[in-house]
């Protein structure tokens, strides 16, 4: 019979709504020093384990159609079919994002959901490798992969953080290689930019912003933050300002380093200034840093065709991001997320990867972008991800999922791994 048939008899014959209740109260009971509550887990347990082996009995490969009943949905059956169908592999490393991914502030109280670190931890069991790829801080992310995930698989050698974008890559029990500090590898002249940045981005700002923001506690990228609730009027409002402010601070940085680098100190500029070559090259890479710069009075309508070249030159190897009511930072583009996956990958052994990379940013698009060219995976991104994120979600698997529900994605992925093993 076709494998297509066996899912909708799978569905249509057994009640796989009610097993998935049983599983996931199996699943996700909480630790509690009661006998009532043990006796009703147990009780539970045995329930669904009687409705797993009606299916087991049923069923050639009934240990496997057991198990996604009683993960899946219908639609979530049918997708992973028809991902298997499409890749005829299963996936071998799950790269993720975590904020407004795994977590959302709008949707989980920002904390990620039990039932998503349930299926993390199936994953896991499974052998498959988990690389987290966050623009948050070391300290941050090991914070809270260790209390959803637990230390054991924090430790275990088979999880991996990239964090800041892809400025380092920490990747416990794996010796000298446990942590890489990607930025070391920079030349000089951009090191000494970013260092520029961070000493003044404080000292220097104006009252108001520096009030308002603070400076995320990062290795290497500078990223101001708003001392206002995320995706608020006031953090939107103080966003914008520290954007401009960041982009005038970095050309400034730059154009001192040029003319230190020059014999004679002198930079071409046109007639114009550092400054306004520099909003001009962003705004040009951007149409969300071009919309800020213009309704804060601060685009100098250039070409941005028409930058010198000794400060393209330099520019191309800076990254500009702005993350609306969020964040504004200043990274390396030749220390991206791709970079850092990358460099995990090898730590952690995946020669031949194919990944589920989840995401809804910018940063997120490069390393699906890298998996799509590189046969290397499959992309998912939350229905408030940013437009280019989905456009190229929708035009590869269309795996988008409700905000704060990572876990539905999950879900199909593990059902795909586990009805590519019947090949």
């Amino acid at each position: 019979m076709e494998r297509y048939d066996l899912v909708y008899r799978l569905y249509d014959e057994y009640d796989t709504d009610r097993l998935r209740e049983y599983q996931a109260f199996v699943d996700v009971f909480p630790a509690i020093d009661s006998r009532v509550a043990l006796e009703h887990w147990q009780g539970a347990n045995e329930e669904l384990e009687r409705r797993k082996d009606e299916i087991r009995g049923d069923f050639a490969a009934g240990e496997t159609f057991a198990e996604v009943a009683a993960r899946a949905d219908r639609d979530q059956a049918f997708t992973a079919l028809d991902l298997e169908a499409k890749y005829g592999r299963a996936v071998n490393v799950l790269v993720l994002d975590v904020d407004e991914t795994l977590r959302s502030a709008g949707g989980t109280d920002n904390e990620i959901p039990r039932d998503t670190l349930h299926v993390l931890t199936e994953f896991h069991e499974a052998g498959v490798p988990i690389v987290i790829c966050t623009g948050q801080t070391l300290e941050n992310v090991k914070g809270f992969a260790i209390q959803g995930l637990g230390s054991e698989i924090v430790h275990s050698g088979n999880l991996s953080i990239v964090y800041e974008a892809g400025t380092g890559v920490f990747t416990p029990g794996h010796g000298a290689d446990t942590k890489q500090l990607l930025y070391e590898e920079l030349d000089a002249e951009i090191r000494d930019v970013f260092d520029d940045v961070r000493a003044r981005v404080l000292p220097e700002a104006p009252e108001g912003l520096r009030r308002g923001c603070h400076l995320q506690g990062n290795e290497f990228n500078v990223t101001m933050k708003p001392n206002y609730e995320t995706g608020s009027a006031k953090a939107r409002e103080t966003i914008d300002a520290a954007l401009v402010y960041l982009i005038d601070l970095l050309a400034d940085a730059v154009g001192t380093a040029l003319e230190a680098s020059r014999d004679d100190g002198a930079i071409e500029l046109a007639g114009e200034t550092v400054t306004d070559w520099t909003r001009a090259f962003y705004a040009d890479q951007d149409p969300e840093i071009r919309s800020v710069l213009e309704s804060e009075g601060g685009y100098p309508d250039l070409d941005g065709d028409a930058v010198p070249e000794p400060l393209t030159d330099v520019l191309d190897r800076i990254d500009v991001a702005y993350y609306e009511a969020d964040a504004a930072e200043i990274g390396s583009l030749e220390l991206n997320k791709v970079v850092g996956v990358e460099r995990a990958l090898d730590v952690l052994g995946v020669d031949d990867p194919f990944s589920l990379v989840m995401g809804d940013s910018k940063s997120d698009l490069r390393v699906m972008k890298w998996a799509d060219e590189h046969d290397a995976g499959i992309a998912a991104a939350p229905e408030h991800a940013s437009q280019d994120t989905l456009e190229h979600v929708l035009e590869t698997d269309e795996l988008v999922f409700d905000r704060g529900k990572s876990v539905d994605v999950l879900r199909t992925i593990y059902a795909m791994n586990r009805l590519a093993r019947l090949d």
